[in-house]
């Protein structure tokens, strides 16, 4: 089976930002600072994995978020239909990382077990913490449980040739990133680990966290599993799309490859 992936990001809503929303403590030079959203995909002649599925109309719309496009029937222009994806991992269950269950009619769900145990227990009566989670998201992926659908992991795993997890703990308390096998090496594929790069590279983390000196570590654990700095993307920066060639002339400022090397 083929182990080595075509991995792509797909930028479906951006939202204008300020500097200190970005960073603990804030920051000194507060200026304009937006934030993109993105879901992934991985594929090969074998198979197609989706990494995180975004945030629904609604559940954004709740929180002044506006899509610029549906991320799951936009992946139909990377040549995928999620009505055939078979693995989805999401890297944690905040509402814009796993808004869209229901359009994976056949796929099972990767996800750490304390991640569930964290968005179903008792820190969930703090608004500070509840905020990022969308109970009918919650209560959605409980139910793939009970049909089957949902692998949970207890720490790092290889799930699919050339695809593996490993769980950091921080942002939220099961959070978990990707590493994808591509032609240019192994991607560590960070998601809201790091949001930007300059949260990494600081070492400020983000401001939505559960345990702060975990996101610390953190920073240091996606160092540890990339051969190069280049090969960590971040999980919501807009560089990204500055740093990586668009998929095609059509899809600029869409999508773009994440299996070959940043400009």
């Amino acid at each position: 089976m083929t182990d080595t992936y075509e991995l792509f990001a797909l930028k479906y809503a951006n939202r204008p930002a300020k500097r200190h929303e970005h960073f603990i403590g804030g920051d000194p030079h507060d200026g304009p600072m937006p934030m993109d959203y993105f879901v992934w995909l991985a594929k090969n002649e074998d198979r197609q994995v989706v990494i995180d599925i975004g945030f629904t109309a609604e559940s954004g719309g709740k929180r002044g978020r506006k899509m610029d496009r549906d991320p799951i029937d936009s992946l139909s222009l990377l040549g995928c239909d999620p009505a055939k994806v078979e693995d989805v991992i999401l890297t944690h269950m905040h509402y814009d990382h796993v808004g869209n269950f229901h359009k994976f009619p056949k796929a099972r769900f990767h996800l750490q077990e304390p991640e569930m145990h964290y968005a179903t227990g008792r820190h969930m009566k703090h608004k500070q913490l509840a905020k990022s989670f969308e109970p009918d998201d919650v209560c959605g992926v409980v139910r793939l449980n009970f049909d089957g659908r949902v692998q949970y992991h207890n720490g790092p795993a290889e799930i699919l040739p050339g695809i593996s997890l490993v769980p950091t703990g921080g942002h939220s308390a099961g959070l978990q990133f990707a590493k994808i096998k591509t032609k240019r090496g192994v991607v560590v594929l960070a998601s809201d680990v790091t949001h930007f790069y300059e949260n990494m590279e600081t070492y400020r983390p983000f401001t939505t966290a559960f345990h702060i000196g975990d996101m610390l570590d953190a920073f240091d654990t996606l160092r540890a599993h990339a051969a190069r700095p280049d090969l960590i993307v971040p999980g919501h920066d807009p560089l990204v799309m500055q740093r990586y060639p668009a998929v095609s002339k059509d899809l600029e400022g869409i999508a773009v490859r994440l299996d070959v090397d940043p400009q």
